[in-house]
């Protein structure tokens, strides 16, 4: 039997139930949307290993490091240990090392430091090839590696020392850019 007091009791619940939904819909209509932070990472991996492919569906291009970190200002990642390796129309791949690098803009443009080698074995038509060197930028679309510091260049029998460098890893063309002297011994 519904007395006047139950139907006030049921009314009561019913305006509570109604204003608590509209006092969580206001409040979290409100709330300021949470704004991103450039400086802050958003994104960590460990032991990565990740080859990027070409349009024909073949690799171009692959990175090897035991720690990544990302931030979202100019899309930039900290990689500790970086290993690269670019392939090319050559039968041999060129691998560069250092001790640490920053991709920015995704990978299009790469910066190692500290301790940077790079290496190209030996194919059919370029000899042993190694680059030493404590700082250098890659454009991995375009295979181009530079530096303005001092780079040492060696290839059996030959050591060349300059300043800066520009090279087509593409092409396997290498320019030293200034204060070059080298040293030639022939192996017997």
């Amino acid at each position: 039997m519904l007395t006047l007091k139950n139907i006030s009791i049921f009314i009561l619940v019913i305006l509570a139930t109604s204003l608590s939904t509209w006092s969580i819909l206001i409040s979290n209509a409100e709330t300021p949307t949470e704004t991103i932070n450039p400086n802050q990472l958003d994104g960590y991996m460990v032991d990565v290993t990740a080859t990027m492919l070409n349009k024909e569906g073949m690799p171009a291009f692959s990175l090897v490091t035991p720690q990544m970190i990302h931030y979202p200002e100019n899309d930039t990642t900290d990689i500790k240990t970086p290993r690269v390796t670019l392939f090319r129309k050559s039968p041999q791949p060129w691998f560069i090392d250092a001790d640490f690098a920053k991709s920015t803009h995704g990978i299009n443009e790469i910066h190692f430091w500290r301790h940077v080698i790079i290496h190209h074995p030996s194919d059919t038509t370029n000899p042993k090839t190694t680059l030493l060197t404590e700082s250098l930028t890659i454009f991995p679309d375009q295979q181009i590696a530079q530096t303005n510091l001092p780079v040492t260049f060696i290839q059996p029998d030959t050591t060349v020392h300059g300043v800066g460098m520009l090279a087509n890893l593409n092409l396997g063309t290498i320019q030293l850019l200034s204060q070059t002297q080298g040293e030639y011994g022939p192996t017997s």
